[in-house]
This record gives structure tokens, C-alpha cells and sequence, in this order.
């Protein structure tokens, strides 16, 4: 089967890690390779390609393996990024990529259970042998349980109506299939918000986050990738939604400005110092061009951060 080989915000991202021969940089997120395969072309430089999907690592290889040794693809999730890298002998990287992105792996192939248009398991694993299925969210997970995933993860409005009628669905007859869900989730919302988005669109996002844990993810990702960052190495992060925009924004605003003084204090005595400086003041989106021709590059974000010398 083939995929979109289209990477998001691709010129940008390259020219914010500053690939340069020698260099060993982690895709974090590999997908298809397509950020992978630019950065190795830039440059003589390595990339270690992580993915949890055994499918996108296996597509990945075979459409690097022009690269020989340079591209090094390891099985695992991002949040494991020290681990995996230094399971390989190397301790410190020039430049990490994140793009957060769900890829075609998941979209393209019905039966991952990610997409709500097209009939597939309830499932959204981003990896196979985790233990936890969107089935067994929506079958199990009390009531409340749904309303706050449904707020949190994908700012649905209509949460409490949507976990409503879930649940009392599921008492005659467990979910099953996505459309099956999908068709549940369209007869709870009101008529006006069917006109609108895909009313499935958001509590699939949720689902997805509360099945992969992908706030968690990207929590332990960030902490482990500035840890692994040489002096002037960087950072790049791709995000889609609100919730992982704030999470990086943060994030690099604490390690640019760490101190916890009191803000009446004349001088910092709490001796936290800066790691990150924020290459990125606003994010980066892409542009009309991009978004034209490439429909996976909505709502997309870039930012970036460089590692201090001192840090």
C-alpha cells in the first residue's frame, strides 16, 4: 500500500535544525521518513528514525535504504528517546525533530481504527502490543470519565451530550467499529453542528490522546530530547491541536526562563538556569502554498529551540 509522502512545514523545520556533515539528528517521529530523508540529503550527517509502528519503520527502511548506515531506524515511542539513542553507544545528538502529526500509517489503513469516515476496530494503537484500545475506553470508562476526555483532549462542547448517548448505546451493544461510533456521535450533537466539522473529528482526537497517552508522550519526549541536545544543538516540534502547542510553548518558556524567584526579588537566588533559547517567538505556520496542496498541513505549528552552551 502506498502513503503520502508529503511532510509538513518540511523547508522550514530543515532550516531551523541546521544540519551540518558529521551531525547525528533524531527523527522522533518518523512516519514515512520524509523529514528523514531531507536532512540526510543536506548533509553527510546520520538520523536515527524512532517510531513506534512497525509498519512506518519498515516503509521507512526501505525508502532510505539508499542511505546505507547513515539512517539507523529504532522501534520504540518518543517519550523513550534517551533510552533508544543511548541504547545505540551515542550520547548526545546535534538536532531532535517532532512532528506530532497522526501519519498516513494510521489514517490510510482502516484497520488501525483511527479514521471516523472510513469502517474499521475501534483499536487506535499507535502501537500494537500497548494494552489499551479505543473499545475499551468507550465500553468501559464511566460516563464523567468520557465528558472529561472529551473536554480535555478534544475540546468538544458537546461532550456531555456525546458521552450520554455513548453510554447508553453501549448497554444494549458494545462499540465495536469506528463508523459505528461515528454514527453515534452525529445522532448525539445538535443539527447545526453536523453542518460544521465532522462532529466525530474531536472525540476521535481524544480517544486517540487518552489511548496513546500522547500528552504524557510528549511531556517525558521534550524532557529527554534537551537532555540529549549538544551545546547548539536544537529542537524542532511539529504540533496540530491547541493542547500540544501549549504543552511545547511552556515548556520552552520554562527552560528559556526558569527562575522561580519572586518577581519583587532584585536579583535570582533560586540558581535555576536557561537550557533552551527560543529560536521561534511566534510559531512558524505553513504557508498558502503549502496548505493548498497539502490538506494534512492544517493547523499545523512550528516551533523551535536551541540548547545553551552552559546548560
Amino acid at each position: 500500500m502506498e502513503f503520502s509522502h508529503v511532510s509538513v512545514l518540511l523547508k522550514e523545520t530543515i532550516e531551523l535544525l541546521n544540519i551540518k556533515d558529521g551531525g547525528i539528528y533524531v527523527d522522533a517521529t518518523l512516519g514515512g521518513g520524509g523529514h528523514s530523508k531531507e536532512i540526510l540529503k543536506r548533509a553527510n550527517c546520520r538520523v536515527i528514525g524512532i517510531d513506534q509502528d512497525e509498519d512506518a519503520l519498515k516503509y521507512a527502511s526501505k525508502r532510505l535504504q539508499s542511505f546505507g548506515d547513515r539512517f539507523i531506524p529504532v522501534k520504540s515511542n518518543f517519550r523513550q528517546i534517551k533510552k533508544a539513542v543511548f541504547r545505540l553507544g551515542i550520547d548526545a545528538v546535534d538536532g531532535v525533530l517532532m512532528d506530532l502529526g497522526v501519519s498516513s500509517f494510521q489514517l490510510d489503513k482502516p484497520e488501525k481504527g483511527f479514521s471516523f469516515r472510513q469502517d474499521g476496530p475501534l483499536d487506535m494503537r499507535m502501537d500494537v502490543n500497548a494494552p489499551l484500545t479505543a473499545a475499551d475506553v468507550v465500553n468501559t470508562y464511566p460516563e464523567k470519565e468520557l465528558i472529561r476526555i472529551f473536554y480535555e483532549y478534544g475540546e468538544e462542547r458537546y461532550a456531555p451530550q456525546i458521552a450520554r448517548a455513548i453510554v447508553k448505546r453501549r448497554e444494549e451493544k458494545p462499540f465495536t467499529t469506528t463508523l459505528e461510533l461515528a454514527e453515534e456521535i452525529i445522532r448525539a450533537v445538535p443539527a447545526k453542528a453536523r453542518r460544521e466539522k465532522h462532529p466525530a473529528k474531536r472525540v476521535f482526537q481524544a480517544l486517540r490522546i487518552e489511548v496513546n497517552d500522547e500528552l504524557g508522550s510528549l511531556e517525558e519526549g521534550l524532557v529527554g530530547a534537551v537532555e540529549l541536545l549538544k551545546a547548539g544543538g536544537r529542537l524542532a516540534v511539529i504540533t496540530f491541536h491547541s493542547l500540544e502547542d501549549r504543552l511545547v510553548k511552556n515548556y520552552f518558556r520554562r527552560e528559556e526562563d526558569p527562575c522561580i524567584c519572586p518577581k519583587d526579588f532584585p536579583m535570582c537566588v533560586c540558581g535555576k538556569k536557561p537550557r533552551l533559547k527560543i529560536l521561534t517567538k511566534k510559531p512558524i505556520l505553513p504557508s498558502k502554498e503549502e496548505l493548498t496542496n497539502n490538506r494534512r498541513a492544517h493547523s499545523a505549528k512550528l516551533r523551535a529551540a536551541e540548547k545553551l552552551s552552559f546548560a
